[in-house]
């Protein structure tokens, strides 16, 4: 017969924390939310280290290039959406990489016997001002000169002047040689009052830039996550199908870390994915796998190589798998479990793999509960589709501006490789809908506070980091009146709006 558990299972806000003691030192600007994105052997140090414990979900609606860079300046991950062909997917992946990095390489190349109109034509096609003139027009030819907005006007000069004409020349320019470190760069662009410095060789050829804007940007930034160059780390998704043609194009462009984009992880389609990956790159590439509910499913994924596991099934605000197949978990059940099942992992293998909670998320204190309940990071869709950066369309609905979301099991998305149980290549029925949520504005303004009500808690916690948060915490089930009673209740509230 069936099995059954003999609990039923529990959601977020049936919890709540109790505040432990605090002492002088726990204060909300020493709380450090560094977590680990990938897997470690104990002793050893993650590959890649997160400075705040939250990532964008894999959707068309929310994870494209602007939101990955976002989400990266304020020390988190975005995993751009698979649902798109496998070139226009590594291209977002390459603008992330090419976006901020302290010697970049140019992507904005003209030859002296261009024109004005190519500088303009490639102007809007990078958004890019600074173009470098070489004499063959590549990023690594002779450096010859430099354009940017300065040097023309283009109401006083015609599209079909040659660049040399107007261009300021090396003769002109203050450049550096290979070797020269960031720090000393820097003081360069200082020094002069450059925006930019070039980069060139022994033969005068040119090799990369450093940018004013960049070292601005580190300093307005502080928890922005960077790889050893430089570069803001993005991750991409991938699916159980098209992934050895999917997966070296997203490496080659640059990916840091990938997930498989699915519905259900539990299934020898992802066990394949994961060995095709561990065949072909060894553990260089990592990869990702999900959704589970459980014990079992944890152990599975993790066995087959997984560098994270993410848990929730139906609990996301545009699914309906729950209402249309009636498979899933209460998603604070699902990550209590598997937290669990990741310590026995680590105890008995001297593998920690992180887990990632995946839905659920309503109110911002849920994603301390799901660090408290020993989740390392959280995904989150509805919540980074509301900003300005998220890659939907801004509409006006009933008096209130508004931005698309939409599932990536609704008819919108057709994105049926998520749903990979062997069958046709179509979505037979819908797992998710098409809506819309409350405009937000800019990324930062919301997640600064977000972050803040993080630490807050955790200090009421007695705890410094998010380790010491698991092991302090203490978590007590509510009933449904206490919820009642936790909210604002018998007056008339002058002002609804909240940060969630």
């Amino acid at each position: 017969m069936a099995f059954y558990y003999d609990e039923p299972s529990h959601t977020f806000s049936e919890y709540l924390l109790v505040p432990g003691y605090s002492d002088e030192n726990c204060i909300p600007s020493k709380v450090s939310l560094k977590t680990p994105l990938v897997k470690f052997k104990k002793g050893e140090e993650p590959k890649i280290t997160m400075n705040v414990p939250l990532i964008s979900a894999i959707m068309q609606s929310v994870s494209n290039d602007t939101m990955a860079i976002a989400l990266a300046k304020e020390g988190g991950v975005s995993f751009i959406y698979g649902s798109q062909t496998v070139e226009n997917q590594a291209q977002m992946v390459k603008k992330v990489k090419s976006y901020k990095a302290g010697f970049v390489q140019s992507d904005s190349n003209l030859s002296p016997e261009d024109t004005l109109g190519d500088v303009l034509r490639l102007k809007e096609e990078t958004g890019h001002s600074t173009i470098a003139i070489t004499s063959d027009g590549t990023n690594t030819g002779k450096l010859v000169g430099i354009v940017s907005s300065r040097d023309y006007r283009v109401s006083r000069m015609e599209e079909t002047l040659k660049i040399k004409e107007f261009m300021t020349p090396i003769s002109k320019m203050i450049t550096a040689k290979v070797g020269t470190t960031l720090k000393e760069a820097n003081d360069i662009i200082f020094e002069h009052k450059l925006n930019s410095l070039p980069i060139v060789d022994d033969n005068g050829c040119l090799v990369s830039f450093v940018f004013r804007k960049d070292y601005s940007s580190h300093k307005e930034n502080p928890l922005e996550l960077l790889d050893d160059k430089k570069r803001y780390i993005v991750g991409a998704g991938i699916n159980t199908r098209d992934y050895e043609t999917r997966v070296p194009a997203l490496v080659e462009a640059g990916a840091d870390v990938l997930c498989i984009d699915s519905s259900e992880g539990f299934s020898a389609w992802q066990k394949n994915t994961i060995q095709w990956i561990r065949s072909k790159y060894g553990d260089s590439v990592k990869v990702g796998a999900g959704n589970v509910v459980d014990r079992e499913g944890f152990r599975f994924l993790a066995e087959a190589g997984a560098d994270f596991v993410k848990i929730g099934i139906g609990g996301g605000s545009i699914c309906i798998t729950r209402e249309t197949k009636g498979i899933g978990r209460g998603q604070a059940t699902s990550v209590i479990e598997v937290a669990k099942a990741r310590d026995e992992y680590y105890k008995e293998t001297g593998i920690y793999v992180p887990i990632c909670s995946d839905g659920g998320i309503v109110h911002d204190y849920h994603i301390t509960l799901a660090l408290a309940m020993g989740c390392d990071f959280c995904m989150l869709g509805r919540y980074f589709a509301r900003f300005d950066e998220s890659p939907t369309q801004k509409v006006l609905v009933n008096g209130n501006y508004m931005k698309e979301y939409w599932g990536e099991g609704s008819a919108r998305a057709r994105n049926w490789q998520r749903y990979d149980l062997g069958g046709a290549q179509k979505l037979s029925f819908v797992e998710g809908v098409d809506s819309y949520v409350p405009y937000a504005g800019p990324l930062h303004d919301t997640v600064s506070v977000t972050l803040a009500k993080i630490r807050h808690t955790m200090c009421n916690c007695g705890a410094l980091t998010i380790p010491e948060l698991q092991q302090k915490a203490k978590l007590t089930l509510v009933s449904s009146v206490s919820i009642v009673e936790g909210g604002a209740h018998d007056v008339v509230v002058k002002n609804t709006n909240t940060n969630n």
